[in-house]
């Protein structure tokens, strides 16, 4: 519980101070809400004590009191007010910078870490995760320890009136704090658990979502829904068993002080009945048995908590420090843009992909790369890209190193298109203008229109003011690939890859697209996945890469003319593109 407490405290960072000022705040706030009820007490005393015959109240004091009392509450809630103010805004500037830290960080990873991590539990970390220390990082630390000083105020006037009689209410809040360690041990042995089966819920979750057109298209709702409802299930079954958990503990958190307080009572009216005690001091102590436990009650509500955002801090903590494939790198201006393999070896785990790859494209070429599906086309340019890194080897862009370049410092001079396009959810100017932030209009416009894509977005009810949805599924294939095209296009980096960017793009649509490519290439380094043979037959250099290795290279004449894999692919895509029907 103390290392939850510890842990949240440090997370808050350069808010310490606040936080501790709203410590202070509460607890002034505590002496301000106890001043009234020592105040009704004096008073009623002081009458109790005149109809017994001892000294005259003097009904002066009563216009002071309540002018006193109305100042105190006044004061109290001022006191709270500020605590709030400092306190309570803490969580969410811690947050939004970490949600904005996490997002910079997964730029910086391997792809590979998406592999091994499913997409629900990074979600669940960034929203579940980081909503629970949000909601109630702050708040259960300021219940806990704010609890606790509002009870130290009050102990501080018993201790003051009956040093005999505090000692009932210490008594008391140890044999509660007992039970709550229990709850809390309870806690950090069940959070895990509880994060495991919320995070299998959003795991199923997303896979429903993301597989619904197959859903429907087969007609297996049912089968689809199984994996849903078993999650579904494990998750209900899991939460109230965790909760059954926490009852007895609770119960008799609450129970001990419930006893305390009676005690305590008990105690004010035996040392009042045998004169021990003024009348004042036996209503006061009376009144304070009330109220004096009030803060403490729910810290069982923050000792069942604290385990959970522990456990939140944990996955958050496990994201940070997950190793970054530009651990080391720097800022890179470049001044040429050719490329270079050497010996380069890559595999995903243990399975070997890319064996000992050696080839070189020079800048302002174009070099196409063709092979078998699963022969390793696509992981070449990936780690282009540093998508990933390599095992062995090394890749140099401009003479220099990728593993000496920061992500964004590399990728600021690579454009790339790839065969499934991601629209965001979002207008068609701002996905544009997501190659360059900066854009005016007329370049936006204007890459649009190289892109071939200016005449449908203009035909638009919002032009480029309509947001597509998500993935722009309100789109068409091809004019999702020319939105993206044109998004590369305003970015005009001096390195363009090409990841099959026609493959799936209907005749219809084709012209365009080839049209909008040839724009965006113009004067770049070019590196192409492609199976037609019209984007093929002109590359300045081809690589033929099967099984992992470059098996042949040269120009579409120079391999036509040998018998080999090459020779073969050229016959198989003239047969595929020379059909016609009868």
């Amino acid at each position: 519980m103390f290392k939850a407490i510890k842990r949240i405290i440090n997370w808050c960072g350069k808010f310490k101070g606040k936080l501790y000022i709203g410590f202070i705040f509460s607890f002034f706030s505590a002496w301000f809400a106890a001043m009234p009820v020592i105040m009704a007490a004096y008073s009623v005393g002081m009458l109790i004590e005149e109809k017994r015959g001892g000294t005259k109240f003097d009904t002066k004091w009563i216009g002071v009191s309540v002018v006193l009392m109305l100042l105190f509450v006044f004061l109290r809630f001022l006191f709270d007010y500020l605590r709030a103010k400092f306190q309570e805004a803490i969580s969410y500037e811690l947050v939004s910078r970490d949600r904005l830290a996490i997002g910079e960080l997964l730029k910086r990873v391997s792809l590979g870490y998406f592999q091994k991590v499913n997409t629900g539990d990074i979600l669940n970390s960034i929203t579940t995760g980081l909503h629970t220390l949000e909601n109630m990082g702050i708040r259960m630390i300021d219940n806990f320890i704010g609890g606790y000083l509002n009870f130290l105020c009050i102990l501080i006037w018993i201790a003051v009136i009956n040093p005999m009689v505090s000692l009932i209410v210490i008594a008391g809040v140890i044999g509660s704090f007992l039970f709550l360690l229990v709850i809390s041990k309870y806690s950090m042995k069940n959070a895990p658990v509880s994060a495991k089966v919320d995070r299998n819920l959003t795991n199923a979750a997303i896979e429903y979502a993301r597989g619904l057109p197959v859903v429907k298209s087969f007609g297996q709702d049912g089968a689809a829904m199984s994996a849903m409802k078993k999650a579904c299930g494990e998750s209900r079954n899991i939460h109230l068993k965790i909760e059954w958990g926490f009852v007895p503990a609770n119960c008799l958190h609450l129970l001990v002080l419930k006893v305390a307080s009676l005690g305590l009572i008990l105690a004010s009216l035996y040392l009042g009945w045998t004169n021990q005690m003024t009348i004042s001091n036996m209503l006061l102590l009376t009144f304070l048995s009330f109220s004096i436990f009030a803060s403490i009650e729910p810290i069982s509500d923050s000792a069942h908590v604290l385990g959970v955002i522990e456990n939140a801090m944990n996955q958050l903590d496990a994201l940070k420090s997950e190793e970054f494939i530009d651990d080391g790198g720097r800022k890179v201006q470049l001044t040429q843009y050719g490329i270079k393999f050497h010996d380069v070896s890559f595999g995903y785990d243990s399975r070997l992909i890319l064996k000992h790859i050696n080839f070189t494209i020079p800048e302002k070429t174009t070099t196409a790369i063709v092979g078998p599906s699963g022969s390793g086309k696509t992981t070449i340019c990936n780690l282009i890209a540093k998508f990933y890194d390599v095992n062995s080897g090394s890749i140099k862009v401009g003479g220099v190193n990728i593993k000496e370049f920061t992500c964004d410092s590399l990728m600021s001079n690579i454009s790339m298109v790839f065969q499934n396009v991601y629209l965001f959810n979002d207008t068609i100017r701002n996905n544009i203008c997501f190659g360059k932030l900066e854009a005016t209009e007329e370049e936006m416009i204007g890459a649009a229109k190289k892109a071939c894509c200016h005449d449908f977005i203009r035909a638009l009810p919002e032009g480029y003011d309509t947001v597509i949805g998500e993935g722009g599924g309100t789109l068409s294939g091809g004019e999702k690939q020319r939105i993206s095209i044109a998004r590369a296009i305003l970015k005009d980096a001096p390195i363009v890859i090409l990841d099959e960017a026609t493959a799936s793009i209907d005749p219809e649509n084709e012209h365009y697209i080839q049209a909008a490519i040839s724009e965006l290439t113009k004067g770049k380094t070019i590196i192409t996945i492609a199976h037609r043979l019209a984007t093929i037959e002109n590359a300045d250099q081809i690589l033929v890469v099967d099984n992992g290795k470059i098996v042949e290279s040269g120009t579409h004449n120079e391999l036509v003319k040998k018998d080999g894999i090459y020779k073969k692919f050229v016959k198989i895509r003239e047969r595929a593109e020379g059909w016609n029907i009868a």
